[in-house]
C-alpha cells in the first residue's frame, strides 16, 4: 500500500523560506539525493522494483528534472483536490493543467510494469503483493514509486482530508485530522490569529 506521507513529503519540498518567499528543497541534484535517502524506506516499499536501492541513490540533472516535473503534477492535482478552497499560494498562478498533470503522473506510474505475486508463509494467510518486472534505471524506478504513492493517495479516502494552509507565510498542504483543525501546525494558527487581530485593529483605527 502506498505511503501517504511520501507523496505529502514530496509536495512539501516546496516551502516558505522564512523571508517572504518560497524555497525549494529540490533546488539541485544534491537536494534530491538527500531527500531520496531520507525517505529510502518508504520509497523502497512503494517502488515495487526489485533492486531499487534508495539509500544509495545519487541524483543528477536528469533525475532532478524528472522528479520536479512529477512534483509539479502532484501539486496541480492537490490544488484540484482542495477545491473549492484555494490552492497553496506557492504555485497558484502557474499550476499545470489537470489533464497534463494526470498524464505525467500516470505515465510515471506505468513506466515500471508490475504483476501480482502470491505470498503464503507457514502459519499465515495468503496475500498478494505487486512486484515490478524488468530492471528499470534508478530514475524510472524512483518516479514510479513516487507516482504510485500519489495515485494511491489521490484515489483513496484521505484525499478528502487534504487542505492548503493559508496562514501567513505558509505554503504547505496538510491532512485535516480533526474537525476544528484549520492550519497545518500550531505555529501557523498562532500567526493567523495575530494577523486577524492586527487587521481588526487596523480597521477599527481607520474607521
Amino acid at each position: 500500500m502506498a505511503d501517504h506521507s511520501l507523496v505529502l513529503a514530496l509536495a512539501l519540498t516546496v516551502r516558505h523560506d522564512g523571508q517572504g518567499g518560497v524555497a525549494d528543497d529540490l533546488g539541485g541534484p544534491e537536494g534530491l539525493t538527500a531527500w531520496v535517502r531520507e525517505h529510502a524506506a518508504a520509497l523502497e516499499s512503494d517502488a515495487g522494483v526489485d533492486g531499487f536501492a534508495a539509500d544509495a541513490f545519487t541524483a543528477d540533472e536528469e533525475a532532478l528534472a524528472a522528479v520536479r516535473a512529477l512534483r509539479a503534477a502532484v501539486r496541480a492535482l492537490f490544488a484540484r483536490a482542495v477545491r473549492p478552497d484555494p490552492p497553496s499560494p506557492a504555485d497558484a498562478q502557474r499550476l499545470l493543467p489537470v489533464g497534463m498533470a494526470l498524464e505525467v503522473l500516470n505515465s510515471a506510474a506505468a513506466a515500471v510494469p508490475t504483476v501480482p505475486h502470491l505470498e503464503w508463509s507457514e502459519g499465515r494467510d495468503p496475500y498478494a503483493v505487486h512486484r515490478g518486472t524488468g530492471a528499470p534505471d534508478a530514475v524510472t524506478a524512483l518516479c514510479a514509486a513516487l507516482a504510485r504513492a500519489a495515485v494511491g493517495f489521490l484515489a483513496g479516502p484521505d484525499r478528502e482530508k487534504l487542505r492548503a494552509c493559508h496562514a501567513p507565510r505558509c505554503v504547505r498542504y496538510f491532512l485535516k485530522e480533526h474537525p476544528r483543525q484549520e492550519w497545518c501546525r500550531p505555529s501557523c494558527g498562532n500567526r493567523a490569529r495575530v494577523a486577524r487581530h492586527q487587521r481588526r485593529h487596523q480597521l477599527h483605527d481607520g474607521s
